[in-house]
């Protein structure tokens, strides 16, 4: 079932257009992910959804019903985590918790017996009296997550979760993100971590310059791009000794020798294994090592955008 849906959304500043008419829809109870450079509309098309940026063009819907106009009456079914901490440096851990609570709503005794319960899932119970500004990176995004889910809204909207934040903390965050999922939250994750999007998102939609290039999930989007079968072939001898006869033997498929030795042969159709296993070990090859090749999602996006990682790593944020 479809819980959030965008419909040609479109976000213009002073004639910039960042947001270009895209479209797509996130399903309940999956996490979605919204993979780009920086600067590519990833945090506009979050503002835009959860009604902190006015929309230009298109609309949004939740669960069927459009609510373009009327932001307000989406947002008590939404968490929302920005890319920087929204979380008042001088309230400490559990009054930062327990005032989110109260903005969304929530009775005193709820959001209070909620703030220490999520102050000790998060490991921060130890800080809840410390002022916010006296937390670590790591721990203000804990806290920050902690404050977005206060309500237990059924989407969750993650901007960055783990940008700016030591390896440890990231991993810790990377596990309270699949334990929220486990629990039936919905979630939209934007990064531009591509292997953070590999491990987490089960759907992805690749943005650059606000306009959407690809969508689907990980699965689908790496068969699209590889478009050919690949099996690397480690082998106990010289395969150019062989190589003519193996043409020969299997027309239509193509052979290249790696600098270590490695024969990946490619072919444009599935085949089997054991037919290459027999050829190579009837002719004196053992055959060490049979692996099936696949894309890793940072080589689909590069070749599905062009870009590469180094340049989406250092480009520019836009902050629009």
């Amino acid at each position: 079932m479809k819980i959030i849906e965008a419909e040609k959304l479109e976000k213009t500043y002073n004639g910039f257009t960042a947001v270009k008419g895209v479209n797509f829809h996130i399903n309940r109870g999956e996490i979605f992910g919204f993979l780009g450079p920086n600067g590519a509309g990833k945090t506009t098309t979050i503002n835009m959804l959860t009604g902190l940026a006015r929309i230009t063009g298109g609309r949004v819907k939740l669960l069927g019903e459009d609510y373009t106009g009327n932001p307000r009456k989406a947002q008590a079914m939404m968490g929302i985590v920005p890319d920087e901490s929204n979380l008042y440096e001088e309230l400490n851990g559990w009054e930062n918790l327990s005032f989110c609570g109260a903005l969304y709503g929530m009775e005193r005794n709820w959001r209070e017996e909620k703030a220490h319960q999520l102050l000790d899932q998060f490991g921060l119970e130890d800080a809840a009296k410390k002022p916010f500004k006296a937390y670590s990176k790591g721990m203000k995004r804990k806290l920050t997550i902690a404050a977005g889910i206060i309500h237990e809204p059924e989407i969750l909207f993650l901007d960055e979760p783990t940008t700016g934040i030591d390896v440890a903390f990231a991993r810790q965050i990377r596990n309270l993100i699949l334990d929220l999922h486990q629990k039936g939250t919905t979630i939209f994750l934007t990064t531009h971590y591509i292997e953070e999007a590999e491990r987490l998102c089960e759907r992805i939609a690749f943005i650059v310059d606000g306009e959407i290039v690809r969508e689907g999930t990980v699965a689908e989007l790496m068969k699209e791009a590889q478009g050919e079968n690949i099996v690397n072939f480690m082998l106990g001898g010289d395969f150019k000794e062989v190589k003519t006869e193996f043409t020969a033997t299997f027309p239509g498929f193509e052979y290249r020798i790696g600098k270590d030795g490695v024969v990946s042969v490619h072919s444009p159709e599935s085949f089997t294994l054991m037919p290459l296993v027999q050829f190579f070990e009837d002719r004196g090859f053992p055959v060490y090592e049979a692996k099936i090749a696949r894309l890793s999602l940072e080589e689909v996006f590069v070749k599905v955008t062009g870009l590469e990682l180094k340049k989406m790593q250092n480009r520019k944020e836009a902050r629009v």
